[in-house]
């Protein structure tokens, strides 16, 4: 339609795109079939527009624009300088994790827009099998059958709290636990005279937690509470991750021994379906800063 318009002449316009002047033909009617009027007047030199046909050519423009757009957009985003990807990742661990993973992937690619869904894991599932999220950090044990995730570091669910904390009398040197990293220990039968903030029921913390008080028969004091800096002041004994480390600096860390709890993170997209350059590459950072923090 703009050759034509621009030609003034069909058969100039046919030669202009290298087609025959009769499918040119063919299309111009069906063109003026579909929007219900004339778009060209034909005279002895040509065709010229009618007023809907200039109307038409400011939309065929305004469409031809938006097509080259879209085109340096997606060639952009192959190319990682534009884009976004949604991932999804629960608040605790979102707030230790991602900040050094999201620096490293802003310094490769300063344009592409990473946007933060926090929910608990059970809603991440469910966000990440409908589509709605591009990437998430899944624990493994808990995670759908459907979905595929990849391993990316192996996390200890431990004791936090602080250095002044009266259960510090009783850690020991953690050095017989192979599996475990964390310097001391401390058996749970110690810890039961002193209050437990829990963390809530519908968490992976507040889940473990009451499993490990229910196989060893005991009854902790305990409130709920998931405000972890509360847990790090002393103010109480809490359950965390060791990951956590790097971001409660000046929190103690004690390991439960025997009944220590292991969980594996995975990194999970979307089963089945289209993963962009962008979610790929985030991908590749997570992998990168979290498996080097994690050794």
């Amino acid at each position: 339609f703009i050759a034509i318009a621009e030609e003034r002449s069909i058969s100039k316009a046919a030669e202009r795109l290298f087609m025959a002047q009769s499918s040119l033909s063919q299309f111009l009617s069906i063109l003026e079939n579909n929007v219900g009027s004339k778009l060209f007047v034909r005279t002895s030199r040509g065709v010229r527009l009618t007023q809907e046909g200039e109307l038409m050519l400011q939309y065929a423009y305004k469409t031809l624009s938006e097509y080259r757009s879209v085109q340096n957009e997606i060639k952009d985003m192959k190319q990682l300088k534009s884009g976004r990807v949604i991932m999804g990742v629960s608040s605790f661990r979102g707030s230790y994790l991602l900040p050094p993973v999201l620096n490293a992937f802003r310094l490769e690619h300063p344009d592409v827009k990473v946007e933060i869904v926090e929910q608990n894991s059970m809603a991440l599932e469910q966000m990440i099998l409908a589509g709605e999220i591009d990437i998430a950090i899944l624990v493994m044990s808990e995670a759908d059958p459907r979905l595929n995730i990849e391993p990316i570091m192996k996390d200890e669910i431990c004791l936090i709290t602080s250095h002044t904390h009266p259960v510090m009398d009783f850690a020991r040197d953690n050095e017989d636990n192979l599996e475990s990293r964390i310097p001391q220990y401390v058996n749970l039968k110690d810890t039961l005279s002193y209050e437990y903030l829990l963390s809530d029921y519908d968490t992976i913390l507040g889940r473990e937690a009451r499993r490990i008080f229910n196989r060893n028969g005991s009854q902790p004091i305990a409130s709920n509470h998931a405000l972890s800096a509360l847990r790090a002041a002393g103010l109480g004994l809490a359950f965390t991750y060791y990951s956590s480390r790097h971001y409660f600096r000046n929190a103690e860390f004690l390991s439960l021994g025997k009944e220590s709890t292991f969980i594996d993170l995975g990194i999970a997209l979307p089963p089945g379906s289209y993963h962009s350059r962008a979610s790929l590459a985030l991908k590749d950072a997570l992998m990168e800063v979290l498996q080097a923090a994690d050794g």
